[in-house]
């Protein structure tokens, strides 16, 4: 998440910030990890831009690194629109005039064009990448998050759940960055929301988690996810 700069606004109905519980503080650090023992999760990736953004409506493989879905733009640019299916260094993406509300289980055989991840300079590909950075292996050091400036902010309804909102610490490379990806978690640290800020973006990134049924994702004809 190296294009993490900005800090988020505090949200409406936030109570904090405090510092996290001992119980919060164990929440947060398995959330991530709860992602990847689920193997996948359905989103939804609402993707800002200075004229119209993007929305990208799919699922993420956590064990595999790959992720596969649909994009529309919204407003009236739809020159987006198609079908995507990335992994932490390529994206593969299929045109279509006429999007479909969600991607088809198995990706259709012919018309994609391949191109890298960009780093930096891509909303897009910086919100694609952080979708897959959402996931890890084990789960975080939970007394190093407080240390790490990781806060409380208050208590929030997402689609009918009760969920903390938590700010996460300073990247490991990057002091001074605590507070700037924002977590909405439930009482077992199931992950639902995340906002991130991004470089030259006057919106964060939202992800939304289980806006759908989650798919498991099929890799593109002809070629080998990531493992």
């Amino acid at each position: 998440m190296a294009a993490v700069t900005a800090f988020l606004v505090a949200d409406g109905g936030a109570d904090g910030p405090r510092p996290l519980t001992t119980d919060e503080a164990n929440r947060l650090a398995i959330t991530r990890f709860r992602n990847y023992q689920a193997q996948g999760r359905a989103m939804t990736i609402t993707v800002p831009g200075t004229a119209s953004g993007l929305t990208v409506t799919g699922s993420v493989d956590y064990r595999r690194k790959v992720g596969y879905g649909v994009v529309h733009g919204t407003g009236r640019d739809k020159s987006s629109d198609g079908l995507i299916q990335w992994t932490p260094t390529s994206v593969r993406v299929r045109p279509m005039t006429d999007a479909p509300a969600h991607a088809p289980a198995s990706p259709p055989r012919s018309g994609w064009y391949d191109r890298p991840l960009l780093s930096s300079g891509s909303a897009l590909d910086t919100s694609l990448s952080i979708a897959l950075g959402l996931g890890g292996d084990r789960p975080d050091n939970a007394e190093l998050l407080p240390q790490n400036g990781a806060a409380w902010w208050g208590r929030e309804q997402v689609d009918g759940r009760r969920v903390d909102v938590m700010t996460g610490p300073s990247s490991p490379d990057r002091s001074g960055t605590a507070g700037n990806v924002r977590y909405w978690i439930g009482s077992d640290g199931t992950m639902y929301r995340v906002r991130v800020s991004v470089d030259s973006q006057p919106e964060p990134v939202v992800i939304d988690f289980d806006t759908h049924a989650y798919v498991p994702v099929e890799p593109v004809p002809g070629t080998t996810p990531a493992r």
